[in-house]
């Protein structure tokens, strides 16, 4: 049986989860990453025809964010592959309130193949899977002044709605957006986690500059630099702090609270320090 379901960053936050959520259903899978068989990159873009030949359904994920520029580009060339290998259904992960993702979103709505577009809030994981996990591990986070509260995601819930609207057509043609059940403050949000570790975690914020010269100190990538700066002088604004229902209406449950996120978290390990 050829793969039928084609998940892009397959070894990303919600890819890795998707992935294993339909194998575990016995859905016919194909991961889509540099290590995949065909592997699949966003930047050599020859052999995309290979990797979609025989898949029907695609998730689609772009790193580190539909927002960055280069995004634009990709998703087009990678849509008009799909629509001809007659790719049957796309469905992208977008960021919620983020104007420049939609253009991306209206690519993958315009691209004359069924569709469904998934916004999420920030990832609960950040603080455990990415960017913040360091700063958890040394017991002080240090960010930019944050404008507003968010209702972070768990990644957990947006894998689950994603593997629902991968498998029925009832989904598709639709926006959903991804919330927690509550807006909280990046401080709120250190002290839960501090609370399920029992161990003191400092918190600081400074200016969005100061922070910026220290993820380059990092050397992480411009792009990754410029997102975050974004994110947090535009998108952490308040437009996103609404409660969204989809969450419970797709699933039939209740969202994770970030609470739940940091003790189950905290009982993995990954936040213990040596």
């Amino acid at each position: 049986m050829s793969n039928k379901i084609l998940v892009l960053g397959s070894t990303g936050k919600t890819g890795r989860r998707v992935a294993e959520r339909l194998q575990n259903l016995q859905i016919p899978t194909r991961l889509g990453s540099r290590k995949g068989q065909p592997s699949f990159n966003w930047d050599e873009p020859g052999n995309w025809e290979e990797v979609l030949t025989g898949i029907e359904t695609v998730y689609i994920t772009f790193q580190p964010d539909v927002a960055i520029p280069r995004a634009f580009e990709k998703i087009k060339l990678f849509t008009e592959a799909a629509k001809l290998c007659k790719v049957n259904k796309l469905v992208l992960l977008s960021g919620r309130g983020e104007d420049t993702a939609q253009a991306c979103e209206q690519l993958v709505i315009q691209s004359g193949i069924e569709w469904t577009i998934i916004r999420a809030n920030w990832f609960m994981q950040n603080f455990s899977e990415s960017i913040f996990l360091e700063s958890i591990l040394n017991n002080e986070l240090v960010i930019p002044t944050a404008k507003s509260p968010e209702p972070f995601v768990d990644v957990d819930d947006i894998a689950d709605v994603a593997v629902a609207v991968l498998m029925n057509k009832q989904h598709s043609y639709k926006t959903y957006v991804l919330s927690g059940p509550a807006a909280i403050s990046f401080e709120s949000a250190t002290a839960q986690i501090a609370t399920a570790l029992n161990r003191p975690i400092a918190y600081t914020e400074i200016s969005i500059n100061e922070y910026a010269d220290i993820l380059k100190s990092y050397q992480l990538p411009d792009e990754t630099v410029d997102l975050i700066q974004y994110l947090f002088t535009e998108v952490l604004d308040g437009r996103n702090e609404t409660i969204s229902n989809d969450i419970e209406n797709i699933l039939g449950r209740k969202p994770t609270s970030f609470k739940e996120y940091a003790l189950k978290t905290a009982k993995t390990g990954i936040w213990e320090t040596q």
